[in-house]
């Protein structure tokens, strides 16, 4: 069919800004402190690991509780403070790497569970720690071009599942946690996004079998134990430690600077700066490197360890409800890990 304006979409659209209208999170019940850690591997110098992470204690799950369960729960806290805010959500996106099942995706099993209706749009994306900003972007983008009028962002991991209990490194570093996020129009929220990938650097954080690529089998199955005393099987979690935070060091200044050079920013215009809670060497190397000032720091990684996708939603939600985080408060976000990926967005803070 031809002729002016068959099916043709209109020539100019007004495209609708969106913003954070609310974040809440879920931690599993169960605890682990380094005592405890150290107690099971008393040659591990836990002291001296923390200097390095960061972390004196992490929420791990049980062995029946999953990213999707731990979903639900920051949900109904949601549902408890604004009843209407889960309900009025007409897309759903799930960002996890330790999903309930390889299919089908979590996002419509929390469509499922949260008893949304069946038009409700529902996927799920595998990132890991810059997953955050990657779901702003994907969000923001859904509300702008009128696909979606208000979306549920998910970000949920539950990475202790992968690591296998001899693995010093992850096993001090990583907690697991779920955040849900609502973005909705809003005459001011989320800026750019800058988002980067470098897919050379895919082995140095990965779970190397039990997908399609290799399979498990017994040979996967068998543990390894390296010169540094850690175990694990190629079907745990692998992460070169060193590696991705030189990667970190090389890349991440630099790209924080174009990024705020782009929009038209500094370190001294935004009120509060939060990176993804890596680990303690890897915050204190980017806060110096960009001279952020003390007041403008923020970090929750001590007392719940890294949660991978969650760690940014978790830390806003958590800053806020200490009073650090105000509605009118610009922030800088900034994720970086697995894939190798990463991500900067500003947003300007506005939940209540």
């Amino acid at each position: 069919m031809s002729g002016p304006g068959a099916h043709s979409p209109p020539q100019s659209a007004a495209l609708t800004k969106s913003g954070i209208v609310g974040i809440e999170y879920a931690l599993p019940e169960r605890v682990v402190t380094n005592e405890e850690l150290e107690e099971e591997h008393p040659g591990w110098n836990l002291p001296q690991v923390a200097k390095a992470t960061g972390v004196f204690a992490r929420h791990w799950c049980d062995s029946e509780e999953t990213a999707l369960d731990l979903a639900v729960a920051a949900c109904e806290r949601m549902m408890k403070r604004n009843p209407a805010l889960i309900s009025a959500c007409d897309a759903i996106l799930f960002c996890t790497q330790s999903p309930d099942h390889w299919m089908p995706p979590n996002a419509c099993l929390l469509q499922d569970r949260l008893d949304l209706p069946p038009s409700t749009a529902a996927l799920d994306f595998s990132l890991a720690c810059s997953g955050f900003v990657y779901g702003l972007y994907l969000a923001n983008a859904l509300v702008a071009s009128g696909s979606a009028k208000q979306v549920l962002l998910v970000t949920a991991d539950t990475y202790s599942k992968w690591i296998h209990p001899n693995d010093r490194g992850p096993l001090t570093l990583f907690g697991d946690g779920a955040a849900i996020t609502v973005v909705a129009p809003s005459e001011s929220g989320i800026g750019h996004c800058a988002l980067g990938t470098d897919g050379t650097g895919g082995p140095l954080f990965c779970v190397p079998a039990g997908a399609a690529r290799t399979p498990r089998s017994p040979e996967t199955a068998q543990g390894k134990t390296d010169l540094f005393g850690n175990t694990r099987s190629a079907e745990h979690l692998m992460m070169n430690g060193p590696a991705v935070l030189d990667f970190v060091k090389q890349e991440i200044p630099g790209f924080v600077r174009s990024f705020l050079e782009t929009v038209g920013e500094s370190i001294d215009s935004l009120d509060l700066v939060v990176f993804h809670q890596a680990s303690r060497l890897g915050l204190d190397y980017l806060n110096n490197a960009l001279n952020v000032p003390s007041e403008k720091r923020f970090s929750n990684i001590a007392a719940i360890g890294n949660t991978v996708s969650a760690s940014l939603p978790i830390a806003l939600r958590q800053a806020e409800e200490d009073g650090t985080l105000v509605p009118g408060m610009r922030v800088l976000l900034v994720g970086f890990g697995v894939g190798l990926s990463w991500g900067a967005t500003i947003i300007t803070w506005g939940t209540s």
